[in-house]
């Protein structure tokens, strides 16, 4: 049971970090739902029917997820705001109804016999993308976000491809959404469609929010919190939704910065502390 609750806990942080990542660029994604199952049922596919290694369909499925993310975002990456969030939801709908209704992929009876998910794998996983992002924190590339984020127009006029850096960010954010829904299909052996609705999208940019969005830990603990939070305290687990609801009310009133509200140091930082 605790080995359950703690791989839940690793699946929502890297689900956290994906959304996170295109956050770094300004703007928010609730297609995350859609890209994990693109990559649960790519390696499962691949696994099951063609005898893939696990080592092997993992990375594929990433690359997968990620190539569906950039075509996805070519287009709608062009819109902002509001716009850009129904754009998203309406791809997690596109996702699950085209899972539910082609028969390759199992339709709604879903998709099963995958195994191999090891809880060392998912810990493996997540020091990898957090190592990434610690790096990235630290890189050139970080000051760029920075710059796209709080005005892409200025970013612009100094010569930075804003369709390029969103692209690049909703790709990888895509393929950590898909790492994740890779390792969550061989650990459960069964899914199905349901299992990536719209509610699990918006979990996650909640786990975002109430950690924090200005740096790395704070994805991390939100989706920690959240998730052990209603396991642990069984009269919670009802009224997951509610509670939510009420957190991210109380959030916005009292620490509208999230729980971490630090903004994590960047090469631009430690370029001043070196002269």
């Amino acid at each position: 049971m605790i080995q359950d609750y703690l791989f839940f806990t690793g699946i929502n942080i890297l689900l956290a970090w994906s959304v996170y990542v295109v956050l770094l660029t300004g703007n928010l994604s609730f297609a995350q739902g859609a890209f994990m199952a693109i990559g649960c049922y790519a390696a499962g596919i691949m696994t099951t029917r063609y005898g893939v290694p696990l080592a092997v369909a993992v990375p594929a499925a990433m690359l997968l997820s990620s190539a569906a993310a950039v075509l996805v975002g070519f287009p709608a990456l062009r819109v902002r705001g509001i716009y850009l969030i129904l754009v998203t939801v309406g791809v997690t709908f596109c996702v699950r109804i085209a899972l539910e209704n082609v028969a390759y992929t199992g339709g709604v009876e879903g998709l099963k016999g995958m195994s191999g998910t090891r809880l060392w794998h998912l810990g493996a996983a997540i020091a990898a993308v957090g190592l990434l992002l610690f790096l990235l924190s630290r890189s050139p590339l970080q000051r760029i976000l920075d710059a796209v984020r709080e005005d892409d127009r200025v970013a612009a006029s100094l010569g930075v491809n804003l369709t390029y850096v969103k692209l690049l960010a909703f790709g990888a954010g895509a393929a950590i959404a898909g790492l994740a829904g890779a390792l969550y299909g061989h650990y459960l052996i069964f899914v199905r469609p349901d299992n990536f609705d719209i509610l699990v999208s918006i979990f996650v940019v909640l786990y975002v929010i109430l950690g924090g969005v200005n740096n790395m830990w704070g994805p991390l603990l939100g989706a920690t919190v959240m998730t052990l939070l209603p396991e642990f305290i069984r009269a919670l687990q009802d009224w997951r939704p509610t509670m939510f609801g009420v957190a991210i009310v109380v959030m916005l009133l009292l620490r509208p910065e999230g729980l971490l509200k630090f903004r994590q140091p960047s090469a631009r930082w430690s370029g001043h502390a070196g002269r």
